[in-house]
């Protein structure tokens, strides 16, 4: 019944062995098995109480046949249980990697150096200092032709390659952070959980000056083309955040409101363009083209010019 592996590294490893078969056969998503099946966590612990109850039980088998023993089987047994394994190739490794002259033979190597008593052994270096020693030449040899020689990538390459990778990480991380968004990266999306939280803070930070249904107050018309500082979703991000005109009411919201919190508002007045509110105010400002439209000069021309832009071209005989 002697075992030459303890119980205390029998049992984890046998209950890591089962803990990771269970990882590994059990479809748990991003999070591991025994976190999201709490399940599993008793059915782990039952696997421990079970390898201890087997070590018992093993253990007092043991112990039964030991008393059925003659005395000298008896000893026998226990000189083969306390009997240490020993690693003679490790052990032999070992003596050729840190073999020295012999502290008796030290005579032989001593050096007439004297400090103060104190002598000097030319004694060899250990061979595992040796062989590393080794390693480095070999290294340096093909770092040598790599990167001497054969002009492979320099410092400065390979530190441009790692600062470009890193901004593209930034900017895919970037895309998912919510809290991270500026003017530069907003962008608008009718995302209806996006909107209806937009709606919630415009609710109770905006329609004081703009309404409720946006046609405007103290604050301009929401609904229609003007705008003063610009249309689109950077311009209105950017007026929420830093505010409007000086000397008008229209504060800045950067310190009060988070980034996600000023796309998800700026996202909501972009859909109350064309609505049609219950008492709208006189349009203010300039009639907003976004750049980024794909329309046509005759598309985006006011009525007037357009009748203007046809009789012209009859005029010239077109």
């Amino acid at each position: 019944m002697s075992t030459k592996t303890p119980w205390w590294i029998r049992i984890p490893l046998l209950f890591f062995l089962v803990f990771g078969l269970m990882e590994y056969f059990i479809d748990s998503g991003d999070k591991p098995a025994i976190i999201a099946y709490p399940i599993t966590q008793f059915f782990m612990l039952l696997v421990l109480l079970i390898l201890i109850a087997i070590e018992l039980i093993l253990r007092s088998i043991e112990n039964v046949m030991f008393q059925t023993l003659s005395e000298e089987a008896k000893e026998r047994y226990l000189l083969a249980k306390n009997k240490k394994t020993e690693w003679k190739w490790a052990n032999n490794v070992y003596e050729r990697l840190t073999r020295s002259k012999a502290i008796e033979r030290e005579g032989e190597i001593i050096m007439d150096h004297n400090y103060d008593g104190i002598r000097e052994l030319d004694n060899v270096l250990p061979p595992w200092w040796v062989y590393m020693f080794y390693v480095t030449i070999f290294f340096g040899v093909i770092y040598l032709v790599r990167f001497h020689i054969a002009g492979d990538y320099d410092q400065d390459l390979e530190y441009e390659q790692e600062v470009a990778a890193a901004r593209l990480a930034i900017e895919e991380y970037k895309k998912t952070a919510k809290d991270l968004v500026d003017v530069n990266t907003v962008v608008f999306l009718a995302d209806a959980s996006d909107l209806s939280a937009g709606e919630k803070i415009f609710n109770t930070n905006c329609v004081a000056c703009h309404m409720a249904d946006g046609g405007g107050g103290i604050g301009p018309n929401l609904t229609d083309d003007h705008w003063i500082l610009g249309g689109g979703i950077k311009n209105v991000f950017n007026t929420i955040s830093e505010g409007g005109r000086d000397g008008k009411v229209m504060v800045a919201r950067k310190q009060s409101l988070k980034p996600a919190e000023k796309e998800q508002v700026a996202r909501y007045v972009l859909t109350l363009v064309g609505t049609t509110p219950t008492s709208p105010k006189e349009p203010e400002g300039e009639i907003w083209i976004d750049p980024d439209a794909k329309t046509t000069p005759k598309e985006t021309m006011p009525p007037v010019e357009q009748e203007k832009d046809s009789t012209d071209l009859v005029m010239n005989g077109y």
